[in-house]
């Protein structure tokens, strides 16, 4: 019996050892950020990156980003669009007098106010490029038929629009905060 043991012990291991590898590193997330950054464009974040770190990649909110009215901590996925609202800026001449007469509230035709398709009326929808009352009403009833938009490209979903009104609009609208 102690033969057996030795023998079984001094013997060498049959078969190949296991090469333990390093946990796979996940692939980074592409977004595309554009308004009121300092740098727009596609940038590729790490997997469970949030709104905060599209626009610190971004290079931070510029002079008229609004930063009031973006969930920074909403998590992102790949392929979203992080579209920043901006605020009016005032004019030359009101800054030199340390007055401004444009409140963020006032649309002027140097600087498109952005329209949450969430949460629009059909008159605030009726001033986007190539959406009369119709369309307007279409969105309104298609977002009380299936719900809030996640993306700005859901409205592509729309009787009435297509990819060609989509462009005209892409940098004109937002879904805001999501609930």
């Amino acid at each position: 019996m102690g033969t057996g043991v030795i023998f079984l012990v001094s013997r060498p291991p049959r078969g190949e050892p296991i090469e333990l590898l390093p946990a796979p590193t996940p692939a980074p997330i592409t977004v595309y950020v554009q308004g009121g950054v300092n740098q727009p464009g596609l940038y590729s974040l790490p997997q469970q990156s949030r709104v905060n770190d599209a626009i610190m990649a971004a290079g931070g909110f510029s002079n008229n980003g609004d930063t009031e009215s973006l969930n920074l901590a909403q998590l992102l996925k790949d392929g979203d669009q992080v579209s920043i609202p901006t605020l009016l800026s005032p004019t030359a001449n009101d800054e030199k007098s340390g007055q401004a007469t444009a409140s963020p509230a006032e649309p002027t035709n140097s600087s498109p106010t952005i329209i949450n398709i969430n949460t629009a009326t059909i008159d605030e929808l009726d001033t986007l490029p190539e959406i009369g009352p119709k369309t307007a009403q279409a969105i309104i009833d298609y977002r009380s038929t299936h719900g809030l938009f996640t993306k700005i490209d859901d409205i592509l979903e729309v009787q009435g629009i297509g990819s060609l009104t989509f462009e005209k609009i892409r940098d004109l609208i937002t879904i805001g905060t999501p609930p």
